[in-house]
């Protein structure tokens, strides 16, 4: 079965053309007829004036009446119509007596014959013109008499054919066919320098293809559950999809604004602004973690800039999970080392016949461990929160830094709601003790002191170290992505503990502070809103705050 040949949708360049043929072509035929009628009148009316004019030419020459009065009048007359007929344009000059009967004729086998046509109103001294069919068929004429002396000596005659007129109409509309020909070929190449142009911009693609490409790109613009934000050459939102307004978390109309008044941090917008490429930079917003890449589109001249963004924050909250489980793991590890070798020290007191003693050592280590454990549980009795600071506790005792809690701290199991995760807890706490301990080691007397306890309806965390402590003009820098007084030596550079700690404080409106700590070093205070938190509410502090020590190798 032979399958019926589909036509290919008509390129751009056909459909202009074929437009502007169908335009021309109505255009022509329009004017074709108006100029047909309207000409083809005036055509004739001006047959009518130049008849008349010839007739009243002839009919005042001397050398006529002159002529007239001889005994054979068309022997002058009939050269002298001949030689006016051809210099006027008319077709038929004729002159004849007061009867009709013609002296001249263009055909001389006509003279003497009665004249076709109508005298009566020029023997009354009437000039008058109309359309008759005569010897040389139809025509516009004029008949005038021809006076002398005060009376009527003969009549004068002048026309032009029908036929005549109608070709001076039809040679117009030639003219003006010829005319629109040439607008059409004018039009074809026009036509076809503006397709290779649009085919140049449109990578080839014709209207039916880009409108395809459009469905496409909108469908796949909604599909896409990463962020996708195009700028324009001046930074300005070109297109942005759902994904991107919601990692964004921008509303109303976005398309035509600047990057600058989209409200985003600061650190964010300048990598948005940058006409550098960015691969896999990490970002904050108020509530996520992004990761953003940007790539500049040019063709000869920067045209814009793509950016994708991707949201990591789950991601990045997992991490810090395994950071700590990691910790954890290290910690483990520190005590199974410490652990061997108590074992050794024991081993080695029996065998050196000292088991009183070795008896005595094992047991005093023991107690210890688990007073120290009990005391961190006993102060802080939520578990996650206790395992965090068991873990750092021994990561900063492998760092030669003393991890102590005050006894101030009380926080009960189960007093934290659900709208507080223990993710959350091991972001801002975890966070907050690395960055203490990365600022207290090599100080002297290296210590970083974490009290936790509810004050009102808030949960208060503060940390504080024996560091350098911060300026208080960075007071608010100190909490942007990036900011550090360290070295990056990581991939992902440093900067961003604190940005994250801030984050997730917000993320639960709460607030976060530094200030100095009462020994030196530096004082970072979280604040988090407890709303579901009932009447286990923490007594107040009025005295200084005894202090726990926990050697990581002890805990």
């Amino acid at each position: 079965m032979r399958v019926p040949h589909i036509p290919r949708p008509r390129s751009l360049a056909g459909q202009l053309f074929a437009m502007q043929a169908v335009l021309i072509a109505v255009l022509v035929a329009g004017y074709a007829l108006f100029t047909y009628v309207s000409d083809h009148s005036q055509a004739r009316q001006a047959a009518d004036r130049q008849a008349t004019a010839v007739a009243r030419s002839v009919a005042d020459s001397p050398s006529v009446r002159a002529a007239i009065r001889t005994a054979d009048p068309t022997k002058s007359l009939q050269p002298y119509a001949l030689q006016v007929q051809r210099h006027t344009g008319v077709d038929f000059v004729t002159i004849m007596n007061p009867q009709g009967i013609r002296w001249t004729h263009p055909n001389p086998q006509r003279i003497g014959e009665h004249f076709r046509g109508h005298i009566e109103r020029a023997l009354k001294g009437e000039t008058f013109t109309e359309k008759y069919t005569g010897t040389l068929g139809p025509s516009e004429r004029a008949v005038t008499p021809i006076w002398d002396g005060g009376r009527i000596v003969g009549l004068v005659s002048a026309g032009i054919k029908i036929e005549t007129v109608t070709a001076r109409v039809q040679d117009q509309v030639t003219a003006m066919a010829g005319v629109a020909v040439c607008a059409l070929f004018l039009g074809g190449i026009g036509t076809y320098v503006i397709n290779a142009r649009l085919r140049r911009s449109t990578h080839g693609m014709n209207a039916t293809e880009l409108s395809r490409m459009h469905d496409y790109h909108q469908a796949a613009l909604h599909a896409v559950r990463e962020g996708l934000l195009m700028l324009d050459g001046q930074f300005r939102v070109a297109l942005i999809n759902d994904g991107g307004r919601e990692l964004l978390g921008v509303s109303g109309e976005v398309v035509g604004r600047s990057v600058a008044e989209l409200g985003l941090p600061a650190p964010l917008t300048g990598a948005l602004l940058s006409s550098e490429p960015r691969v896999d930079e990490v970002h904050l917003t108020g509530t996520r973690v992004l990761v953003v890449n940007t790539s500049p589109v040019s063709g000869g001249e920067r045209r814009g800039t793509v950016v994708t963004l991707r949201d990591v924050t789950e991601l990045q909250a997992l991490t810090g999970e395994l950071n700590s489980e990691r910790g954890f793991t290290q910690a483990l590890r520190s005590q199974a080392h410490e652990a061997a070798n108590r074992l050794h020290t024991v081993v080695s007191l029996i065998e050196l016949g000292r088991a009183e003693e070795a008896v005595d050592f094992a047991t005093a280590e023991l107690e210890l461990a688990q007073a120290l454990t009990d005391q961190v549980v006993a102060a802080v009795n939520e578990p996650v929160l206790a395992a965090l600071l068991l873990g750092k506790a021994a990561q900063a005792n492998e760092r030669g830094v003393e991890l102590v809690v005050s006894e101030d701290s009380s926080i009960d199991d189960g007093l934290l709601p659900p709208s507080l995760p223990s993710r959350d807890l091991v972001t801002i706490l975890g966070n907050l003790i690395d960055n203490a301990v990365d600022a207290a080691q090599g100080s002297v007397g290296a210590r970083v002191t974490v009290t936790a306890y509810t004050e009102g309806p808030d949960l208060v965390l503060r940390v504080s170290d024996t560091g350098d402590g911060v300026d208080p003009a960075h007071a608010e820098a100190v909490f942007e992505r990036g900011w550090s007084t360290k070295p990056a030596t990581a991939p992902g550079g440093r900067g961003l503990g604190l940005a994250l700690v801030r984050q997730t404080v917000r993320r639960h409106d709460g607030t976060l502070t530094v200030s100095e700590a009462p020994g030196g070093g530096a004082e970072f205070e979280a604040r988090v809103p407890l709303p579901t938190v009932g009447a286990a509410i923490a007594a107040p502090r009025t005295s200084p705050a005894a202090e726990t020590a926990l050697p990581g190798g002890d805990a």
